[in-house]
């Protein structure tokens, strides 16, 4: 079976200077691909350059690519989720501005989708190592990996790579997820799959290749204080936000 129906999501901010080339790749990327219906929903999270500006005059020329703006900096899981309640594809992804997956991996999710007759695909930079083309600085790395030793022993969830930014779910999944998250930042993405776990659905780690990216928009700090979320989705459980 071929994806018919896609919407991209791209968090954003303030990303003037790399979404020009970004949304180049995508829609060169989607021209390729014979799709019945094609989106791209670049939600804006409060920036203070011109990434609104920048996404509307590129929606005059390509209609397919849409602003959804956010009320303030709400954080990458807020935007998100506004991104997911704002599309209309059957299948959803969503993507780091960076690309610092590249968009062709997509692929290699609808691929282990199908043959696993799955409800989404999640990209993993820690199940093949040699596919990352260039590695974070060491502090960060060693952040990733325990933080990712935590989040199991904590939620249950399998993953080895719950944060890497590039994964796709299918509409219905979609519509379980929107109403029931509750995290904003950084710790969204354990939420999502603990959501989708939790209801029935399926969702499999798929080996992509990831290239680094400087000028990322989340801290150390960040990524460190967000070893808490993982017990806030316990919480988040245990009162029966997930329900």
């Amino acid at each position: 079976m071929r994806l018919r129906s896609l919407s991209i999501i791209i968090p954003s901010y303030n990303e003037e200077r790399r979404l020009p080339a970004t949304l180049q790749t995508v829609l060169d990327y989607l021209k390729r691909r014979p799709l019945d219906f094609m989106e791209v929903l670049v939600v804006d999270d409060g920036s203070r350059d011109g990434t609104a500006e920048l996404v509307e005059e590129t929606h005059r020329r390509t209609p397919c690519v849409h602003l959804v703006q956010n009320p303030g900096n709400r954080g990458k899981g807020y935007a998100v989720r506004h991104g997911m309640r704002e599309s209309r594809g059957e299948w959803v992804l969503f993507s780091d501005a960076d690309l610092s997956t590249p968009i062709e991996e997509l692929e290699k999710l609808w691929a282990q989708i199908q043959e696993h007759n799955a409800d989404g695909a999640i990209g993993s930079r820690a199940l093949d190592r040699k596919l990352v083309g260039r590695h974070q600085s060491w502090p960060r790395e060693l952040a990733g990996r325990t933080f990712n030793l935590v989040m199991r022993a904590v939620t249950g969830l399998p993953y080895k790579d719950t944060q890497c930014g590039f994964k796709l779910f299918r509409r219905e999944l979609i519509d379980v997820i929107v109403p029931r998250q509750q995290i904003e930042r950084f710790g969204f993405d354990v939420e999502i799959l603990f959501i989708a776990k939790k209801h029935g659905y399926r969702v499999v780690e798929v080996p992509v290749r990831w290239y680094n990216a400087e000028g990322t928009k989340v801290s150390l700090w960040s990524g460190i204080s967000a070893f808490a979320d993982p017990l806030t989705v316990r919480r988040n459980e245990w009162k029966g936000l997930y329900d």
